[in-house]
């Protein structure tokens, strides 16, 4: 700001104040008592500012959280979660990992993960949050057929997937053979299979994919049984780890603490 402005300004507030702010001689410039009082509104506006601005910033939620989602997830559920909290929580910002749900909860367990939506057998051991627990069903393709006597063809993920592991103990569990005719570590290989005829999958039911159908009990395949919708987390219950969690949580289910 130039000298002329600064003076500019002096004038401005010494009309408002009525009278002189500065006492000036050929040696020096000095406060009147008139700018004594002055100065000292002044620090009062400014540290007021300042405590208001911290106080607002303070309430504000920000920080990285670095979130592991189940595959199956991450085309349903997780574009709303992220929506809904990006537009509540502007500050927060996402490291997004989707994997396996049991590699997500090794790297939860190491620290390389602040939060995890995944899957779990029901009723297993473990530390996190019960979201809810959904029913498996089989899908594949509107035209597939089954052949009585011909092995199961699966398409599923590699270990150690859940939902793999349960599908075939329901077969093994019914006689049923089985043969892998396609494995693949995403959801998007997994529903190009399923799509083509190369096999058949068990899923959560809420989150059959819109390609896919649910296959109809006709084809005498067994019951592949639930799953369990689990959040883990790290955090001790605050700022942008809680704040995903909240929408994790609506979005999911309601929310069931439980300890192994």
């Amino acid at each position: 700001m130039g000298q002329p402005t600064v003076s500019q300004h002096i004038r401005r507030l010494e009309s408002e104040a009525g009278g002189l702010l500065f006492a000036r001689d050929t040696h020096a410039v000095g406060l009147t008592a008139r700018g004594q009082a002055m100065l000292g509104f002044a620090q009062t506006i400014v540290d007021t500012e300042d405590r208001a601005a911290r106080h607002f910033r303070g309430t504000q939620v920000r920080g990285r959280v670095r979130f592991g989602v189940s595959e199956d997830f991450a085309l349903g559920e997780l574009p709303e979660i992220l929506r809904r909290l990006r537009e509540s929580h502007p500050l927060v910002d996402v490291e997004l990992h989707v994997e396996l749900s049991d590699v997500l909860a090794r790297r939860i367990a190491e620290g390389r993960l602040d939060l995890v939506l995944g899957k779990r057998r029901p009723g297993a051991p473990g530390p996190g949050r019960l979201l809810r627990r959904e029913p498996l069903v089989w899908i594949g393709s509107a035209a597939t057929d089954r052949t009585p006597g011909h092995p199961v063809p699966l398409v599923q993920y590699p270990m150690p997937s859940v939902t793999r592991q349960l599908a075939v103990e329901a077969l093994e569990r019914a006689g049923l053979e089985w043969r892998a005719a396609c494995q693949t570590s995403s959801l998007t290989g997994l529903r190009a299979a399923a799509a083509a005829g190369l096999g058949i999958t068990v899923h959560a039911r809420s989150l059959v994919p819109s390609d896919l159908v649910e296959l109809p009990a006709e084809l005498g395949l067994p019951d592949p049984g639930d799953v369990d919708f689990i959040l883990l987390s790290r955090d001790g219950g605050e700022g942008p780890v809680a704040a995903l969690a909240e929408f994790v949580v609506a979005r999911i289910g309601s929310a069931t603490s439980f300890e192994g």
